[in-house]
């Protein structure tokens, strides 16, 4: 696929790609120069990864309840 760097530096992924990797905005990427004109892009796992993993692996589910709170709007 092509795509274009922009006159602010800025690479976009083709939308293509972004959806076969489940990339949404604000995801961290890694670039490595590896040569002149080649480079490689890693995705960075997404802060509380592991943590979201654990829970999403919990085998006893619904333990984990919402709490009611007070709002902290003026009103």
């Amino acid at each position: 696929m092509k795509t274009r760097v922009s006159s602010k530096g800025r690479l976009v992924l083709p939308a293509a790609l972004r959806k076969l990797d489940g990339i949404v905005a604000g995801r961290e990427i890694r670039i490595e120069r590896i040569q002149a004109g080649h480079y490689l892009l890693n995705l960075l796992e997404p802060r509380n990864a592991g943590f979201m993993n654990w829970l999403k692996a919990c085998p006893e589910k619904g333990w984990c309840k919402a709490v009611d709170s007070e709002s902290t709007a003026a009103s």
